[in-house]
């Protein structure tokens, strides 16, 4: 009575389908769960023989579970506001490596933060990235943790200012008016510059440049002169810069070179600056017209050093940080993962996946190149399970389961009664 396993082949199959829906619609809420879905395929147990034409006369032993397919289709995106949340628009997985140091991938990217202030997965494993070297990340060098709990940003040396304003046309010869702007050092330190301008003539000014005493080795009250010189304009109030091309940039060093045995009175190193007289489309940014003379902003381009007050995750996969200081500055760079045959992948629960040899080597590198896709901060990825797909699919298994028992139950009526004929 062999026909019985093919109803059994039935029923096991029909079983199996439905643990699958099943599985399914339990994680429909489950973040960066991917649907699953069985294949069957028949059982052929071989040709007996052939007909009167020649043809094999072919039968069948069942149904069997050929493959469980993954649909990696992408879910919908939830913003979250959580900054150590992320998700992936597009292909890829992110690295997550566990106490055991093997490294899964995962789409689930509600990640938080450890006691040790590093990024990681709700089962614990630690979301591996590209290291910051002197506040440049390394794409060449070797995944790790990316730490977020706590960081300091480096003091820089202020290198260059700016300043936008404009100088009175109708200004007598003696008039003043000045510009005050905060520097810094290489210890963070500020230190506030102070920019005179006197008329001259008209279309003429001399500018000086000093910093108070108190913050040089000299102490004492009043000031330092750093810097002095002058400033032509033409009839349209445009500064004109000597030289061939005209100058741009004015330098200034802190302390003087004409003092060269005075020092910062914090220690610090000191400074060589240049005021860039300049905006980005090569626009002078000090004018002259019949207007008050006035400031309208300044700029330089250093920092005091700072503490860690939040980070954001870009479309890249840096995660950039905001210090204190108002600098920013990457604190490391999250990598991301493809593979050659998806369906190849191993899932090893908690929405994570091992690569096999069906799978192939991931290509890891940065989101948004070589075909993966960018990280989407602040966000996760839902599940992609359609529900009333999985309904439609759950009323046709559990057809199939009974009509699969009818079958064995015929089956097993007419073996009784062929028993019965045998008595």
């Amino acid at each position: 009575m062999g026909s019985f396993s093919i109803p059994l082949s039935g029923l096991s199959a029909a079983q199996g389908q439905l643990q699958a829906i099943s599985n399914n619609l339990a994680n429909s809420s489950t973040t960066g769960y991917k649907d699953s879905n069985l294949t069957f395929s028949g059982i052929f147990s071989g040709a007996t023989h052939v007909n009167g034409s020649g043809d094999p006369v072919q039968t069948g032993s069942g149904v069997g579970i050929a493959a469980s397919d993954i649909k990696f289709t992408e879910g919908g995106l939830t913003a979250t506001g959580t900054s150590s949340n992320m998700a992936i628009s597009g292909n890829g997985f992110f690295l997550t490596r566990n106490s055991q140091g093997a490294v899964t991938y995962t789409r689930a990217g509600d990640f938080n933060t450890n006691n040790s202030g590093q990024l990681v997965s709700p089962s614990g494993g630690l979301v591996l990235g590209y290291p910051v070297t002197a506040g440049v990340v390394n794409t060449t060098g070797t995944l790790g943790p990316i730490q977020v709990g706590s960081a300091n940003s480096p003091a820089i040396a202020t290198s260059s200012f700016q300043i936008t304003a404009n100088l009175n046309a109708n200004a007598t010869v003696g008039t003043t008016a000045s510009s005050t702007l905060a520097v810094y050092d290489s210890l963070g330190g500020s230190h506030n510059l102070n920019v005179t301008y006197t008329n001259t003539a008209p279309g003429a000014w001399n500018y000086t440049i000093s910093l108070p005493n108190s913050d040089l080795s000299t102490g004492g009250t009043g000031s330092t002169q750093v810097a002095s010189g002058s400033l032509s304009f033409n009839s349209s109030g445009t500064l004109v810069m000597p030289g061939t091309p005209p100058a741009t940039t004015i330098p200034v060093t802190i302390p003087p070179a004409s003092a060269l045995s005075v020092t910062f009175a914090n220690g610090a190193a000191p400074l060589s600056m240049n005021w860039s007289l300049n905006d980005a489309s090569g626009n002078p940014t000090i004018s002259q017209t019949v207007s008050p003379s006035a400031t309208s902003t300044t700029s330089q381009n250093g920092f005091a050093s700072g503490t860690l007050s939040s980070y954001d995750v870009m479309p890249d996969g840096t995660v950039q940080g905001t210090f204190s200081s108002g600098q920013t500055m990457p604190l490391g760079q999250v990598a991301v993962a493809n593979f050659a045959n998806l369906q190849g992948l191993n899932s090893v629960g908690n929405g994570n996946y091992s690569a096999s040899s069906a799978s192939g080597t991931a290509t890891v590198g940065v989101a948004g190149t070589g075909g993966r896709g960018t990280v989407v901060g602040g966000s996760t990825e839902g599940s992609n399970v359609n529900i009333a797909t999985e309904f439609a699919d759950l009323i046709v298994a559990q057809q199939t389961y009974a009509a699969n028992a009818k079958a064995l139950t015929t089956l097993t009526q007419v073996s009784q009664a062929t028993m019965a004929m045998l008595q």
